[in-house]
Parts: C-alpha cells; structure tokens; sequence
C-alpha cells in the first residue's frame, strides 16, 4: 500500500511539472517552420501591418525570401512599425511611385547579416539593397550610445528596438520611424536667384538718353565743327578766286 501511495504522489508531481512548463509564454515568438519567410516573421511578430503590405505589393518580400533560401549571404531588415508610418504626412506613400514604393522597401534591407553588437564597429554609410550611398541617394548611418542603436537617413533619425528575429543569418530589427531617403524625400533645391546689377551696369541704367546723344557735347562733337570749319575755308577760297578772275 505504502508503495502505491509512493508511485501516486511522483505521479502528480509529474502532471503539475507539465502543466506549469506548458503554461509558461516564450520569451519571443518561435520562427515559423519551413524555409525563411521575412512576412511570416512579421505576421507573427504582430504590428508590422504596413511594412508586410509593402513587402508584397513591391514582391521585394519574394526577393529577400529567395536570397535568403539560396545563399549564405545574410541580411538585416529595418522593420518600421505601424505607428511608425502612421506618423508619415497622409498620403505619402500614395504619392511614391511604383519603383520609388520598392527604393524605399529596399533602403530597410542591408545585404548582410549584422548582430547588435557588430553595429558598433561597421563603417558608415552602410550599403542598403536600395543601391548608391553617395550623399543624396540613398545613405544610411549607424551610431550606438551603449546598448542604443540609431539609424540616421539625413531626413530622420530613427531608435532600434527589439530584435524581432536573428538566427545568424537573417536579422530583423523594429524600428519607430520609417527610414526616408534622400533621393526620394528630399526637399528640391531652391531656385537660383538672379546675379544683382555691377556698377557699370547700374551707371548705364542711370544715363539719359541726352547724354548719349551727339549734340550733348561727346566726344564726336569736335569732329563735326573741324568739318564745318574746312567747308567755309573752301567757300573762301572760291569767292577770292572768282574776284581775282574778274579783275584781270
């Protein structure tokens, strides 16, 4: 009898070790089974409503799901939040065209894998899948301040999170601000304003038009009186020759 008791009781504590280990909540969402699927990841996630939307009507969500699949290159995704975008001005990104909608997926993408840690020591501007880093296109700076990573466009600065998802080859980090490029969200260059008037140009405008003129004493007048001057001294000549004729 002592010994059925013995066995019930390791029995029960037993069922409640099990209960209390299925109770528990994970620490963090487990991956999805099967091959990497970047909106999967988000979906479980949760809050990425936006994000995931963009992933599959650009179809860079395919993209970064075959790479993934089929090289050992890695990558880290920006994932901005829903909040995130709702703070963009109303109809922003209605307003992006179809291959600005995919710039702005790919600038989120970095084509490698990077840890928290490793984003203390990677080399600024980072290389992004949007392309060119050159100042007005599409650089992206990392700066860290502890365990704080901030991400900087050159239009806004956006803070780091959670890690959503890292497993040493693909790292999904939550962002609360949607990172804009230069290249697409850059203000346009003002107009460039007229060169102002010189001296001698201001001098020009202020002359009248009697002061142009050859009557006004320029320096064409002394050629027109030695002209008339020569005129007379004929006209004398020819009067005294005439008298000097008749005379004889």
């Amino acid at each position: 009898m002592s010994h059925l008791i013995f066995s019930l009781s390791l029995l029960a504590v037993f069922l409640h070790s099990c209960t209390l280990t299925l109770g528990q909540n994970p620490a963090s969402a487990p991956a999805p089974s099967g091959p990497t699927n970047i909106t999967k990841i988000l979906e479980k996630a949760g809050q990425f409503t936006t994000f995931i939307r963009l992933l599959r009507t650009t179809q860079a969500g395919d993209q970064i799901n075959t790479q993934l699949n089929n090289s050992k290159q890695g990558m880290t995704v920006f994932a901005p939040t829903d909040n995130a975008f709702s703070s963009l001005k109303a109809g922003t990104l209605n307003s992006l065209s179809s291959q600005q909608q995919v710039q702005l997926v790919q600038f989120h993408v970095l084509p490698s894998f990077i840890s928290v840690s490793q984003f203390q020591t990677v080399s600024n501007p980072l290389r992004t899948q949007a392309g060119d880093t050159s100042p007005g296109d599409f650089p992206l700076n990392v700066t860290t301040s502890g365990n704080q990573v901030n991400v900087s466009t050159g239009i806004v600065d956006a803070t780091v999170g959670n890690t959503i998802y890292t497993d040493g080859e693909l790292a999904v980090y939550q962002v609360d601000k949607v990172l804009q490029p230069l290249s697409i969200f850059a203000s346009p260059s003002p107009a460039t304003a007229p060169a102002p008037a010189t001296p001698e140009t201001s001098n020009l405008k202020k002359k009248s038009p009697a002061a142009l003129s050859p009557s006004s004493g320029s320096d064409d007048t002394p050629a027109d009186k030695s002209g008339a001057d020569s005129v007379n001294g004929v006209a004398v000549l020819g009067i005294g020759a005439f008298c000097f004729a008749f005379w004889l």
